[in-house]
């Protein structure tokens, strides 16, 4: 394992366990959490924006228009979780997660024909792989219906979840790309260097954010 994949490990592990506490703590230390990470996603995303854009107005269009995104995201996942709904949480966070895997493991086995110029790295091959994996959780939560008999998962069975994961799915992607955009206009590789071997906040949730909102409207 490579000094850079073993940082990028030990990064996810600590990150999936803040978020997993915070999520069944209580509402108020999930709402802190989603307060910091949004803010910090805000200043990084600010950070491109003034390395793009010399002129006050669209700056401060950008940044009105995200803070608002950020803001409407922080409501939609403090919504769901004090429904009690923290699994629905997990289930959106796994087809993101699983959405982003696809892309990335179908993308370098398969390759062939580039998906757009925004990002160079991605191809048709893996966004259909995005789309695939990002029904892994299906089977994750029958499995789990099976094993407990919980009808906590049994939604995870339903028709319209398999529409909701391809719909997550192309959210993702679309939210991956624009801020590929804004990064590749800004000319950085990462919207920041706080999560090691990861880049930034915004880098590790953009497609996330989006994600969540539409999770939060189609419910």
């Amino acid at each position: 394992m490579t000094k850079e994949l073993t940082k990028r490990v030990i990064t996810s592990i600590v990150l999936a366990a803040i978020v997993l506490n915070c999520l069944f703590i209580n509402n108020n230390s999930w709402l802190v959490l989603l307060i910091v990470v949004s803010s910090i996603s805000l200043s990084e995303f600010f950070n491109l924006v003034k390395k793009i854009y010399k002129k006050i107005v669209p700056r401060l269009t950008l940044l009105i228009l995200s803070f608002l995104v950020l803001l409407f995201f922080t409501y939609s996942a403090y919504k769901i979780r004090s429904d009690h709904a923290e699994i629905t949480i997990i289930f959106i966070l796994l087809i993101c997660i699983f959405s982003d895997i696809g892309g990335y493991v179908v993308g370098k086995s398969v390759g062939g024909k580039k998906l757009t110029k925004i990002s160079p790295n991605k191809t048709i091959s893996g966004s259909v792989g995005s789309f695939l994996f990002s029904l892994f959780p299906i089977g994750i939560y029958g499995l789990l219906l099976i094993i407990t008999n919980n009808d906590i998962f049994r939604f995870a069975l339903e028709n319209e979840v398999i529409i909701l994961c391809l719909i997550l799915s192309l959210t993702c992607q679309i939210g991956d790309l624009l801020i590929s955009f804004f990064k590749r206009k800004a000319k950085v590789k990462d919207t920041g260097n706080i999560l090691p071997g990861h880049g930034g906040i915004l880098d590790r949730i953009d497609g996330i954010i989006f994600a969540v909102i539409i999770s939060y409207l189609v419910n």
